[in-house]
């Protein structure tokens, strides 16, 4: 029997700077490291989320001979049970995909759409304009996961629903040992306490799990298996067919009829018929050459073309001469992303609804004019949405209106998860899963086990804007995954929850390692900064000009000459913002190297 090795990215190294002793009676075997997490290494395939228990799932289906594509819905199904607070059956999703046979990128968007019911005039009327933030059903979208879990097998996958499902129903059914941030968010979640389906999945006996106690979904684990019963009853009529089946019980069966049976009585405006015209879409990505790296994003209804606005503008200065987050790097990048996102702003949004000019946004000579708007000495403090249409051969300048809120408390940052799958073929999956805050609407959907993502509240309530609601439209999401290639061939996937804060946190990892030359785990842990000089997604979309933070771990004295700079710095503890995982391939080894972030309970799995 061939010997497997397996290593786990939970290994505790003590110390910002660890050492690892591989005898204790020579000081020259003394073996120095710089992470707090060792880089997790193997040849054949690997897997990082952000819950220990996903993670293993994920490995178990890569173990019995599935490919990348099933471990992501197997990883992402339990993800949902251990990660509740984040994400889970009710989640939207963006994932971008690089199918290894087709030699592919490919997007999918499984963003939630809003009911058909849900219109400005409707807010205007019943809610005096505004959105509730966070809570109750009038925050959802339709929840897109349980498709993207059908595209996943239907397009790529090789297993079944019973295959794929069965982790997650296990979990479910059995248990798992609840650790400490879940049973935190459980018993600090204000919302959950308000209705009886929540309390009841959440407050078993009355109280709040503590960390240790066997959490158990009974509910959400016969809902899984209505899905599994549905594909067996198929399974004469074909593997396609019998998938299909799944899903459409929940889009066009009992489970959809239950959810939009409860939303009318619970005053929500769900209704059948926003579940069973749902569908997620596979679309074309898109991408800019920074350096000689390919970075793709997904194209509609995310902000994860930011980044690449970003990108192109940092491409013009040498950064490694700058210094890693010195005075001149971090002022230099935080100026490039608030110009990304005064674009985010104007033009990203659903492209079923509006036109984004793509060809002028992601152009070099739009980015060789943004670059010059960055003063080197002094902080912006306006919002500066640009025009990229002059940089486009058909595009017409779009006179869409961009609304700035100064009042209100917005919140910049969110509850999302993520999870990485690469196989032995180099099929690749970077999948962001996310119920947008904590515990999503906060409403356990009937007996069903599980809550809507409340994205809805990203909507703007402003007509002819960029995110202004619509029936059936899909939010601007903070969502964003990454995957990344060179020279045609795979090299990285990445992913972050953190609400807007996501684009800060992936396209520093990225630098990084593109630019300082660090591995996956140095660049996941370095200090990070950020800002909140700009319309926040959530509602009322606050913006805080001038703003932005860093991690305490960034020296005084480069904070003391950004203050210099009229940005308004805020210092967050050393270890505080953010979570991430990524997976790397060494194009010349073929060996995987995934990193996760010690900031959260990540974990990585490679062999």
């Amino acid at each position: 029997m061939r010997m497997r090795r397996f290593v786990f990215g939970g290994i505790l190294v003590l110390g910002v700077c660890g050492t690892v002793y591989l005898s204790a009676q020579d000081p020259s075997d003394e073996v120095r490291i710089s992470t707090m997490r060792p880089v997790v290494r193997g040849r054949t395939q690997a897997a990082a989320s952000m819950k220990a228990e996903a993670t293993r799932a994920a490995d178990r289906i890569l173990q019995a001979g599935g490919n990348a594509f099933d471990a992501a819905v197997a990883g992402q199904a339990v993800l949902g049970l251990v990660d509740a607070a984040s994400n889970g059956v009710g989640s939207d999703a963006v994932i971008l995909v690089y199918d290894a046979k087709a030699k592919a990128v490919v997007s999918i968007n499984a963003e939630g759409t809003a009911p058909r019911l849900a219109t400005i005039e409707w807010y205007q009327k019943n809610l005096g304009g505004k959105l509730p933030q966070s809570d109750t059903l009038l925050s959802g979208t339709v929840p897109g996961v349980v498709d993207a879990w059908y595209t996943l097998l239907d397009r790529w996958g090789t297993m079944t629903f019973a295959q794929v499902l069965q982790p997650a129903i296990d979990t479910a059914e059995n248990g798992f040992p609840i650790g400490e941030r879940m049973a935190a968010a459980i018993a600090g979640s204000r919302k959950l306490k308000k209705y009886p389906t929540s309390v009841k999945v959440y407050f078993p006996g009355g109280a709040a799990p503590r960390p240790g106690d066997i959490f158990r979904n009974p509910d959400l684990a016969r809902t899984l298996r209505k899905l599994v019963d549905a594909e067996k009853e198929n399974a004469g009529r074909g593997r396609h067919e019998a998938l299909k089946a799944a899903r459409d019980r929940f889009y066009k069966g009992d489970i959809a009829r239950t959810m939009a049976k409860f939303s009318e009585e619970q005053g929500g405006l769900f209704r059948y018929e926003d579940f069973a015209s749902y569908t997620d879409k596979v679309e074309t990505p898109v991408s800019i050459d920074y350096r000689g790296y390919r970075v793709y994003k997904n194209a509609s209804a995310n902000q994860g073309p930011t980044e690449l606005f970003a990108l192109n503008i940092l491409e013009g200065y040498d950064l490694k001469k700058l210094g890693h987050n010195s005075p001149d790097y971090i002022h230099t990048s935080i100026e490039a992303v608030k110009l990304a996102l005064g674009d985010r702003e104007k033009y990203l949004g659903d492209m079923d609804f509006i036109q984004i000019p793509y060809e002028g946004l992601l152009s070099k000579e739009y980015a060789r004019e943004r670059r010059t708007l960055i003063d080197p000495e002094h902080a912006s403090l306006e919002l500066r949405p640009g025009v990229p249409e002059k940089f486009t051969k058909t595009t017409q300048a779009l006179n869409r209106p961009v609304h700035i809120n100064l009042e209100g408390e917005a919140d910049h940052e969110g509850d999302t998860s993520y999870l990485a799958v690469i196989d032995r073929d180099r099929n690749m999956v970077s999948f962001e899963p996310s119920l947008h805050s904590g515990f999503g609407t906060g409403v356990v959907m009937a007996d069903l086990g599980f809550i809507f993502n409340c994205r809805g509240d990203y909507y703007s309530l402003v007509a002819g804007e960029a995110n202004a609601l619509a029936p059936g439209k899909r939010p601007r999401s903070t969502l964003q995954s990454t995957l990344v290639m060179k020279s045609n061939q795979p090299f990285m996937i990445v992913g972050s929850p953190g609400g807007d804060d996501q684009v800060f946190r992936t396209i520093q990892t990225l630098l990084n390692i593109v630019d300082f030359g660090m591995n996956v785990q140095e660049a996941i842990e370095a200090p990070r900064w950020a800002t909140r000089s700009f319309p926040a997604s959530p509602f009322p979309h606050t913006m805080y000009p001038g703003e932005m933070s860093v991690e305490q771990r960034v020296p005084e004295a480069v904070r003391e000459a950004l203050i210099k700079r009229g940005h308004k710095l805020r210092v967050g503890g050393p270890w505080t913002m953010g979570s991430l995982a990524a997976i790397v391939v060494d194009q010349k080894t073929g060996v995987l190297s995934a990193g996760t972030d010690p900031r959260v309970d990540a974990y990585a799995i490679a062999w």
